[in-house]
């Protein structure tokens, strides 16, 4: 088998693995047990796009199609969490959001795909500052499932890569050490709020 046959296959793996983790998120979010932050959707959406054409261009190949999956999944789930996601926006999440569009401004004046890679690696890790702050609050109304499924899927498209370079390597690569972070930070915080122990919300009478 051709090395570009099996970067493709690689490539076709990583996209399905990292669809599957968004099947039971769909479900969650209908059934209302998921509420998504819209501000972090909407950033993951528009920075995925950028690296995944970034990437391309540097001859990512196989490697980048997750990432480009990912981006349309990621503003399909923007829309729906204005209508059924997080509804409390603090002070940080507007703080993050603005951040986020100034990274997006300073990445439209460059025409550096490397530093269009590396602005929207840093913005992107800056859109997950709603979710974290959501998650450590109410770590049950966000699933740890996705974010595994969609760090497995860009360890598979590392090797689908078809060009090695920073440009190619540095969003899978930090992507995956964020969610790592994350998942690790939701589950720590599960143990100490278990589900048994959530107080429910008094009856009225």
């Amino acid at each position: 088998m051709q090395l570009v046959e099996y970067q493709i296959i690689l490539g076709i793996i990583a996209a399905i693995v990292g669809f599957s983790g968004y099947i039971p998120y769909f479900r969650d979010i209908i059934k209302r047990s998921i509420k998504p932050h819209a501000f972090s959707w909407l950033v993951w959406g528009l920075m995925q796009g950028l690296v995944f054409f970034a990437s391309t261009s540097k001859g990512g190949g196989a490697g980048a199609w997750v990432i480009g999956a990912g981006s349309i999944l990621c503003m399909i789930i923007f829309v729906i969490s204005i209508f059924r996601g997080e509804k409390e926006i603090t002070t940080v999440d507007k703080a993050s959001l603005i951040f986020a569009f100034l990274g997006m401004g300073l990445w439209i004046i460059t025409s550096n795909p490397l530093w269009s890679v590396i602005i929207a690696s840093a913005v992107d890790a800056v859109g997950y500052i709603p979710t974290i702050r959501k998650a450590y609050k109410r770590p049950y109304e966000e699933s740890v499932t996705l974010y595994i499924f969609s760090g497995a899927s860009l360890v598979v498209a590392l090797f689908a890569l078809q060009s090695l370079n920073l440009t190619t390597l540095l969003y899978p690569v930090s992507y995956i050490i964020v969610v790592s972070l994350f998942v690790g930070t939701v589950l720590i915080r599960r143990l100490s709020i278990p589900r048994s122990g959530r107080r429910k919300p008094k009856s009225r009478r």
